[in-house]
């Protein structure tokens, strides 16, 4: 079956005026998160530390592709195998199925951990093998039957060695890439522990991405970016530098239901032609009505505060107790 992402990527590419828009899920947090990745247990009080379970979480997957409305589904090597290989969920389904393809230790967010305050270092559980058909080694007739689009991401921290390995790492990637027809796309995040003061954390993320890319052929870039939204003017600047960049904003914490409508807006008004929001689905009352309102507004059909309201009145019908009054929920608490 023809893939949304396919086609809206080349639109993109063959015409900027297209209004195109790529919205991915992001469930990959067991990469990250551990136990907490599938998100609290309705109906429990987050003092009690319930969480649901790696089956319902992988439900949440199936349901959302079977859904149609995302153009992705990112996921862990390990559910991909499940859903990708074994259930075969994506075979007669417009969603393409993506994995996480390294996991730098900046990600490592278990409740236990202090990964996060120690300056991220290159790492990669999975390989490109594993991804593409679940095993070490690929035959030219199995490399096929998993996924074939990676998740890599990169932090830089303004430290010359540290930066220098995070760059080798991606190099070696790409390499393995290239040669097993491997596509890929970009994450930067934001310096997680700046090693150096960093006088413009906006600028210096657009300019390791333009400098990281500059030594890079076709055959190796990334099919689009993933990045923090730092707001209009540093959303401008990348989009205009090098027009054929698709860049693509990441959504962060949960926030309220109108953080995450506003941003999704407002990234596409400047620029942006993708999203991939994780926790922010994740986290809803009601995932498939969420996404519903998401592809409302990537398609230009709804603006954030309708959006908010209508999900409201959604959830009232499903009989759903929202987290939030819609008074609350309309509050901008993240841009």
């Amino acid at each position: 079956m023809q893939k949304t992402f396919d086609l809206k990527l080349k639109r993109i590419h063959e015409d900027a005026s297209f209004r195109d828009f790529i919205l991915a899920d992001a469930k990959d947090g067991d990469m990250g998160f551990g136990v907490a990745a599938p998100g609290q247990s309705p109906g429990t009080p987050s003092s009690e530390g319930r969480f649901r379970s790696l089956h319902e979480y992988r439900q949440s997957m199936r349901d959302i592709v079977k859904q149609g409305l995302v153009d992705i589904m990112l996921m862990s090597v390990s559910t991909s195998e499940q859903l990708t290989i074994h259930e075969r969920v994506f075979e007669a389904s417009g969603v393409t199925p993506a994995i996480r393809a390294n996991d730098t230790t900046d990600i490592w967010l278990g409740l236990s951990g202090t990964y996060t305050e120690q300056p991220s270092l290159p790492f990669r559980t999975t390989t490109i093998d594993h991804a593409q058909c679940g095993q070490w080694s690929c035959t030219s007739e199995t490399r096929t039957q998993g996924a074939n689009l990676g998740l890599y991401s990169i932090t830089f921290n303004h430290d010359a060695e540290l930066d220098r390995q995070a760059l080798e790492a991606y190099r070696a990637f790409r390499i393995e890439a290239e040669s097993k027809n491997f596509q890929h796309f970009l994450e930067v995040f934001a310096p997680n522990a700046p090693q150096r003061p960093i006088e413009d954390t906006a600028r210096f993320v657009n300019d390791c991405i333009a400098r990281s890319l500059a030594g890079v052929p076709s055959a190796s870039r990334p099919q689009f970016l993933k990045m923090p939204y730092f707001g209009p003017q540093a959303m401008e600047q990348l989009v205009h530098y090098d027009p054929s960049l698709v860049v693509g904003i990441l959504g962060g914490s949960s926030g309220t239901t109108h953080d995450a409508f506003r941003m999704l807006w407002e990234a596409k008004k400047y620029g942006a032609r993708a999203a991939l929001f994780g926790r922010k689905i994740n986290h809803s009352e009601h995932q498939l009505t969420f996404v519903k309102l998401l592809r409302g507004i990537a398609d230009d059909e709804l603006e954030p505060a309708e959006a908010v309201r209508i999900y409201h009145d959604e959830l009232s019908q499903l009989k759903i107790a929202p987290h939030r009054s819609l008074d609350d929920d309309l509050v901008l608490t993240q841009l």
